[in-house]
């Protein structure tokens, strides 16, 4: 018997090389740079292998700042998932008039990808120490608001702040399909049932929404942790988290140590990895329910 002749080789669909351009930028952009910096962390002065740089994640300040980041990235992901939940809430069920929804979407849109410099300037023009709020409030109210308040644009909170600019639009983008997703049916079988409105949410909306709530928890964590530009543009060096203390690893002067802070920005692509692999799970087993 003679061997059935080899199946031909289906040709590559020419829709394929559409996505050329995104691989190739993929590549060039997240993949190679990412690759360097995992080798880089794993590398001394000389090139050659060595594990001191993962040791020296624990020695001196650098605990500190990856706590403070984390600390931000907590603080700025539950302070928009509430806001940012609500808001999405009162859009999809019409507390608002239906003329706001599509403005609103727009707006996150925009919001959601607005940060780096432009966004700490804006802030600094507002609430900085010259800013317009800022004298606004000194001149007509007598309100300092680092003295009467305590509240400073360079501290904590002032960046914590500074993300939910984009923090809750993000929030509102994710969440609000989730939500129209809750089949009417459900609700009206609670009715039927004789539950309120506080019953129905506790017992069938929230246990539903859950998943996708944590998981985009995870999304905002792991878009506060790894906010770059927005930090050091805003505080500078005033404020010790991990990003600004990488900047002074590499930047190239005598102190520095670029292997460090590859080691550095190794540890901050473990936790936002973690963390999206976290939300896309969730979000998988969301999407079960609101099919």
């Amino acid at each position: 018997m003679t061997a059935p002749p080899p199946k031909p080789r289906r040709p590559l669909p020419l829709t394929w090389l559409g996505l050329m351009p995104f691989v190739i930028f993929v590549a060039l952009f997240l993949v190679l740079p990412t690759m360097h910096i995992v080798i880089g962390a794993f590398q001394d002065r000389s090139g050659a292998f060595t594990l001191q740089n993962i040791r020296d994640l624990s020695t001196g300040t650098i605990p500190s700042s990856y706590w403070i980041s984390v600390k931000i990235s907590v603080a700025s992901a539950s302070i928009g998932c509430l806001v940012g939940f609500g808001m999405a809430a009162a859009v999809v069920f019409g507390a608002v008039p239906r003329w706001i929804k599509a403005p609103l979407m727009t707006f996150s849109g925009v919001a959601s990808n607005f940060a780096g410099v432009p966004l700490a300037f804006a802030f600094l023009a507002t609430f900085g120490p010259v800013g317009f709020v800022t004298m606004f409030l000194r001149q007509n109210f007598g309100i300092v608001l680092q003295r009467d308040l305590g509240f400073n644009i360079l501290s904590f909170w002032g960046l914590t702040v500074t993300y939910l600019f984009f923090q809750i639009p993000l929030m509102i983008l994710i969440v609000a399909p989730a939500l129209e997703g809750l089949r009417r049916e459900w609700r009206e079988a609670a009715e039927v049932l004789g539950a309120t409105t506080l019953q129905y949410w506790r017992m069938v909306a929230l246990p539903i929404l859950f998943p996708a709530l944590l998981g985009t928890f995870a999304l905002l964590f792991a878009n506060s942790f790894g906010a770059v530009a927005t930090a050091i543009s805003l505080t500078g060096s005033s404020l010790n988290i991990v990003p600004i203390q990488l900047f002074a690893q590499i930047r190239g002067d005598v102190l520095g140590n670029p292997n460090l802070g590859y080691a550095m920005a190794f540890g901050m692509i473990v936790v936002t990895a973690v963390a999206n692999v976290l939300y896309i799970w969730l979000r998988v087993r969301a999407e079960r329910w609101l099919k």
